[in-house]
């Protein structure tokens, strides 16, 4: 019987190629996963009236002993928007950050907390789900990166290739649900979240844009492992249909 050998060169390129795909795939979900710029926003938060001779921007002068005749026109013509400061938030699956009117530094407190107490079962879920797509991706990772520094036969690397193409599925699926729920659990907050949160008006942050990057290198990764154990299946096919034409014709056509 003659052993079928196979271009080592071309199998470890596309296994690098892979790799880099969950690699990339890991180290962005990592960041989104550790991060609170899910989505940010704008609250409006009421002035405070000014107390003594503050000179603070943010605040109303009224019923003050030092106030003149401007101060009370101002005061009639803060109405509406105008009493009201903007105040930047930014949130993520642990915390919910704003910044400080009249300080520096940020206030922040626990997402979990802020979520209605209905949707909190569907936020531990997606948390869930975000630490066992982390799993997943490490594990694929780490078949990925053995294939790539082990010089492994033909039927190794299809064992290896099998393994990391279903594992990188399973990561994918349970990334994009993870990221759903989070999604709808952070629009039922805003609708139905403490009055003293609900934001103005917001939008998705970098760290939403980075989780679903992440999904999409996954995808990819599983996408290019399973190309590949295609290719070597019917790279295996062709050189031992090859073979066994070799042998029919040397046995029948003796030298």
């Amino acid at each position: 019987r003659m052993p079928v050998s196979f271009p080592v060169t071309g199998r470890r390129q596309r296994a690098s190629a892979t790799f880099s795909l969950s690699f990339l795939s890991l180290v962005f979900s990592i960041t989104a996963f550790s991060s609170s710029y899910w989505c940010e926003g704008v609250r409006k938060v009421a002035k405070p009236f000014c107390a003594g001779q503050s000179k603070e921007k943010h605040c109303i002068r009224f019923n003050n002993p030092d106030a003149n005749s401007s101060d009370a026109v101002q005061y009639i013509w803060e109405t509406g928007d105008d009493k009201f400061i903007d105040r930047k938030f930014h949130a993520g699956i642990w915390y919910s950050c704003e910044e400080n009117i009249n300080g520096k530094g940020e206030k922040c407190r626990s997402f979990i907390s802020l979520t209605p107490p209905t949707d909190r079962g569907v936020l531990w879920l997606s948390i869930v789900a975000e630490i066992l797509y982390i799993i997943l991706l490490l594990a694929g990772a780490i078949l990925m990166s053995i294939e790539v520094c082990y010089y492994a036969t033909a039927i190794d690397g299809l064992k290896i290739n099998a393994f990391s193409a279903v594992i990188t599925v399973l990561a994918g699926l349970l990334g994009m649900v993870a990221h759903m729920m989070y999604t709808t659990v952070f629009q039922m907050t805003v609708n139905l979240g403490p009055e003293d949160w609900r934001p103005h008006t917001w939008d998705y942050g970098w760290s939403y844009c980075l989780a679903w990057g992440s999904f999409a290198c996954c995808m990819a990764a599983a996408v290019t492992t399973i190309n590949k154990y295609t290719k070597t299946i019917l790279e295996f096919k062709h050189k031992r249909k090859k073979l066994e034409r070799t042998l029919r014709i040397k046995y029948k056509f003796p030298d």
